[in-house]
């Protein structure tokens, strides 16, 4: 292939792509790649066994679907689609901003037109491929169990990845036509965020209002909502009949996806290296800095809790990283508004999910105070304690997480004192473990690698993710009453224990 031609530089995207891979799952280290395949190929045969357990008592649709086959895979669809345009506008909005080659590609002879068509397509790629590797355990499962015409289901994977490449780079741009470079690294970030979201939070909110549930699936097969959908030969469900093996209704989705990508291309590929220029030059000038009101006596403790808080706050990338957390306690809090005057009954469901979602959130708050400290030299070297800097990350960590669940154990309380005390037991201890994990594991890192701190243990992040597992499990059984929960407590027990033992660090 020739130097320059759009061959070479899809070539190069998809080497940078495939670089970008590697280092997230193998940490940066070579000789990981090997342990990498082996727990890729793990994940893999227990995603299947996973998917044959939920999706075999769905695929088994005749010729002619009924609306209640057609509601439920185009609800899969669409919940799909959201969680791809969110990745999709990541991905954009990372290569407006993350990106550093900007000078060397518009310095060179080449047509930056041509450059940055051919990045829009890589980016579209790589959302496909992603899609792709997400649903072939459940699509391999209805291949299985309910025919080769299931096939299809990869042809909608591609029309999903493409028309959510295409929303995410038109939605970007037009957010810099219209509020400027410099709010749409936020705004293209809490949006993302709440893309992701709003369909699951949609169907839970439904689910909850409907029925008193939060499961989605409750709501889907409902007969109230297969009332009230268009009927089996409406336009509608042509991506489920696509994805049943449909020719014509897959070439149609398939065609429209992929022609509404390439037009996005030919659109938006002319001003894009603009927009790359302007956002790079935002994110050079980095955040604004408060007026100074003077130096005030406080704490140390007080000062680095207060330091913790500021930064997570004035972040974008971060704020955008979090949100999603905050977003899925929504349904919760609904739930536990709706439960008034009905008893304790929807608690046994709340409680845990309260327990699991502080857990996950303490973790990512944790490791950005103790290993994405920004300053790490300087704080080593102040005139306070190792022990206090510490214990004021991790108040710091408990007290977000404290403001985050307060209301929800003040309601709690007002309905069921012991289910409440269950709550802020689990919450605590949920969090508490997750810091202790991320304090075990540590290893510094800068805060812009907030999406790959995974990488650093895959021990710790499995470590973290069962331990919250056990916790919620314990505080789901506790509040029913049982003595079944010192067993799930038992586990997460341990869990902590082997992680202290494996760790690193254990002074």
């Amino acid at each position: 292939m020739s130097a320059g031609s759009i061959t070479w530089f899809a070539n190069h995207e998809l080497r940078l792509a495939w670089r970008d891979f590697l280092s997230m799952m193998t940490a940066g280290r070579r000789g990981r790649e090997r342990i990498v395949a082996l727990a890729l190929t793990i994940f893999v045969v227990f995603a299947h066994v996973l998917a044959w357990y939920f999706v075999a008592r769905y695929v088994d649709v005749g010729t002619e679907p009924d609306k209640p086959a057609l509601v439920v895979i185009t609800g899969t669809v669409l919940l799909s689609w959201s969680l791809l345009m969110s990745q999709a506008m990541e991905s954009v909005t990372r290569a407006f901003y993350a990106r550093s080659d900007l000078e060397l590609i518009l310095s060179s002879p080449a047509a930056a037109r041509k450059i940055f068509a051919v990045r829009i397509g890589a980016m579209a790629l790589s959302v496909i491929l992603m899609a792709a590797l997400i649903g072939a355990p459940i699509i391999n499962v209805a291949i299985v169990r309910g025919g080769a015409r299931w096939l299809g289901a990869y042809g909608v994977v591609i029309a999903m990845g493409a028309t959510a490449a295409a929303g995410a780079v038109a939605l970007t741009v037009a957010l810099f036509r219209t509020i400027g470079p410099k709010r749409t690294r936020l705004a293209a970030q809490i949006i993302a965020a709440v893309i992701a979201a709003v369909f699951i939070i949609g169907l839970q909110v439904a689910a909850i209002l409907s029925h008193g549930t939060l499961s989605r699936m409750v709501f889907l097969e409902s007969d109230t909502l297969v009332a009230l959908v268009p009927e089996v030969d409406s336009l509608v469900w042509l991506p489920a009949r696509a994805a049943l093996g449909n020719l014509t209704a897959l070439a149609v989705v398939l065609g429209g996806a992929l022609a509404l990508l390439g037009a996005a291309i030919l659109v938006f590929s002319a001003r894009f290296g603009d927009h790359a220029i302007a956002a790079s030059g935002v994110a050079a000038t980095g955040a604004r800095q408060a007026p100074r009101s003077g130096f005030r006596a406080r704490s140390p403790a007080r000062v680095l809790r207060r330091k913790e808080w500021t930064l997570l706050l004035r972040d974008p990338w971060l704020v955008s990283q979090t949100l999603m957390q905050l977003l899925y306690l929504l349904p919760p809090a609904l739930l536990l508004w709706r439960s008034y005057g009905e008893g304790t009954g929807a608690l046994v469901v709340l409680v845990p999910v309260l327990v699991m979602a502080a857990g996950q959130l303490a973790g990512g708050l944790a490791w950005l105070a103790i290993s994405g400290e920004d300053a790490p030299d300087l704080v080593a070297t102040a005139p306070v304690l190792a022990r206090s800097i510490v214990r004021a990350k991790v108040e710091a960590v408990l007290g977000a997480i404290a403001i985050a669940f307060a209301p929800f154990i003040v309601a709690l309380s007002l309905l069921s004192l012991e289910h409440a005390a269950v709550a802020t037991l689990g919450i605590l201890t949920a969090a508490a473990a997750a810091t202790g994990i991320q304090f075990w594991f540590r290893k510094q890192a800068t805060r812009r690698y907030f999406r790959h701190r995974q990488t650093a243990s895959r021990f710790a992040t499995f470590a973290e993710a069962f331990s919250s597992i056990s916790w919620a499990a314990t505080a789901a059984l506790a509040v029913g009453g049982t003595w079944l929960a010192l067993f799930p407590a038992a586990i997460g027990i341990g869990i902590l224990l082997g992680a202290r033992w494996m760790s690193p660090h254990k002074a």
